[in-house]
């Protein structure tokens, strides 16, 4: 008996996520490798001698870590000390969660000394990559500068980013971003995972397919997410928004 034709979707479509998940599970040398440095290195070494080498930063009762990452100028992550694997992990919805995004903002200070100026926050962003653009299976949030050109781009659109998820016009990058604005000054009581998972298009499918990016704004944020589309090659990567040589350091103050 042949397939209903949904059902033969459905079954592509998984193929094809699975596809994009074995690709990014290759580019993986160790895809535990940042769990060893902070659970094997950082945490210890806190505990023992007050030190959080070799992360920058340890909160222990926070239950994360910030550490350097070797790609980039002004690159820095933000990693749980807990095991928890990535967006698609339940546990960062569970209510006693630490709110790690409010904590990568706080840390955001870190990015401004690597490139030597104070930046707006217009200039800073937060990113987590979906399980399909990823290399490690340990949640981390990317701390650093946006592209250059995206600023201007998002204040231009300001007037059509609102208090709902909703398609951002002509996307970025060539992925249709959905983008949704916040007034806080601060992420102290506002979760984004939270957020983005009582979208109306996230449903019962929950986080797995999806990448968040926090990106700061005039009093605000402007929180943007793509999902993954197997037909396009799109692996939700939102880090790709993000520029790790930091040019807008090197550009003139407004």
């Amino acid at each position: 008996m042949t397939a209903p034709l949904s059902a033969c979707r459905v079954l592509a479509a998984a193929l094809a996520l699975g596809a994009l998940l074995l690709a990014a599970a290759a580019r993986a040398e160790d895809p535990n490798a940042l769990w060893r440095i902070v659970h094997d290195g950082c945490v210890p070494d806190q505990q023992q001698h007050a030190s959080p080498a070799p992360c920058a930063e340890v909160s222990l009762d926070g239950g994360w870590a910030v550490l350097k990452d070797r790609r980039g100028a002004t690159q820095f992550l933000l990693i749980p000390t807990a095991r928890v694997t990535g967006i698609e992990d339940a546990a960062i919805l569970a209510p006693e969660a630490p709110n790690y995004f409010a904590a990568a903002w706080t840390a955001r200070g870190l990015v401004s000394e690597r490139a030597g100026r104070v930046l707006p926050r217009e200039a800073l962003s937060l990113a987590i990559n979906s399980p399909f653009g990823r290399s490690q299976d340990q949640l981390h949030i990317h701390i650093d500068c946006l592209r250059p050109e995206l600023p201007a781009a998002l204040r231009r659109l300001g007037s059509t980013i609102g208090p709902a998820w909703a398609r951002l016009p002509g996307g970025l990058l060539g992925h249709p971003y959905r983008a949704r604005r916040l007034d806080e000054a601060e992420l102290e009581g506002v979760n984004p995972f939270r957020l983005l998972a009582a979208a109306p298009e996230v449903g019962a499918g929950g986080l797995r397919p999806w990448t968040l990016v926090v990106a700061g704004s005039a009093g605000g944020f402007i929180l943007l997410a793509d999902r993954a589309d197997p037909a396009t090659g799109d692996r939700a990567e939102g880090e790709e928004l993000q520029d790790h040589s930091c040019a807008l350091a090197r550009q003139p103050p407004a």
